[in-house]
């Protein structure tokens, strides 16, 4: 299984997740500003922080960062670093081009584990069936980093990722602007309208939808990537589900590339 592919097989379980509880969404005529997706309330915040800083995560945080020997599970000593922030995806209703749909919805809520030895992941959580609970720990920093990249590149846009293609974006007045080189392959330097950004995902994902042939043959929500031979230093994959799970923890994880910033 590749990273890429096992990070989707990951972003498949927080499908079957709801986060529930959150604020109304905004609307807009087709063409208008970009709309706003759900918004997390402090409620949601509140007990995603709760989980994150639970002693059951720590402790899987600490084999998490010892998993390849750059530090040991008793000196990993792992902190959460912030408040935990809304992670927005692509909205499979954008790429339908449903009337008033925003660009993005809301997907997880996203935390900064920080080990002592300077390691970086991402607990993405999620309300279950039994409650907030930290469905995935992602390596690296990206979540936080595009955030504060999207919200100096267009103040007050929505930050969002293109999972399929782990491209990231920030959207607002019309616009969509890339802020990591797979974007920039995707939309170009310079960004690109919203009609067009919609109509390059309709014509990428238009048939790839929930409920759509390709994803009732299996992939995970229309979206998944084909399952790829296991490799690229991702431990064995636990389960159909394709993700990935740290022994006797319950918590899912998936490796995933650093990429770099695009300029600008």
């Amino acid at each position: 299984m590749t990273l890429r592919a096992a990070t989707a097989a990951a972003a498949a379980v927080l499908a079957t997740t709801a986060l529930l509880g959150l604020a109304p969404q905004a609307t807009a005529a087709p063409g208008g500003p970009v709309p706003q997706p759900r918004a997390a309330t402090a409620e949601n915040k509140a007990a995603a922080a709760q989980a994150a800083t639970a002693p059951d995560t720590l402790a899987t945080l600490s084999r998490f960062f010892a998993r390849d020997g750059k530090v040991s599970r008793t000196a990993a000593q792992p902190r959460i670093e912030g408040e935990a922030i809304a992670v927005n995806h692509l909205s499979p209703e954008f790429v339908a081009g449903r009337a008033g749909a925003p660009v993005a919805r809301l997907e997880f809520l996203a935390s900064k584990a920080v080990s002592s030895d300077g390691q970086q992941a991402a607990l993405w959580t999620a309300r279950t069936e039994v409650g907030w609970q930290v469905v995935n720990i992602a390596t690296g920093d990206d979540e936080f980093r595009y955030a504060q990249l999207g919200a100096a590149k267009l103040p007050g846009g929505t930050v969002f990722r293109e999972p399929q293609i782990d491209a990231w974006y920030v959207a607002g007045g019309s616009r969509v602007l890339p802020l990591d080189e797979d974007a920039v392959r995707a939309v170009g330097a310079g960004g690109t309208t919203l009609g067009a950004y919609r109509a390059r995902v309709a014509k990428a994902y238009g048939d790839k939808l929930p409920g759509s042939p390709y994803a009732e043959g299996g992939m995970a929500g229309g979206y998944a990537e084909a399952s790829a031979s296991a490799g690229d230093g991702v431990a064995s994959v636990a389960g159909s589900t394709g993700a990935l799970a740290l022994a006797g923890a319950g918590v899912l994880f998936a490796l995933r590339r650093r990429r770099a910033v695009a300029a600008g």
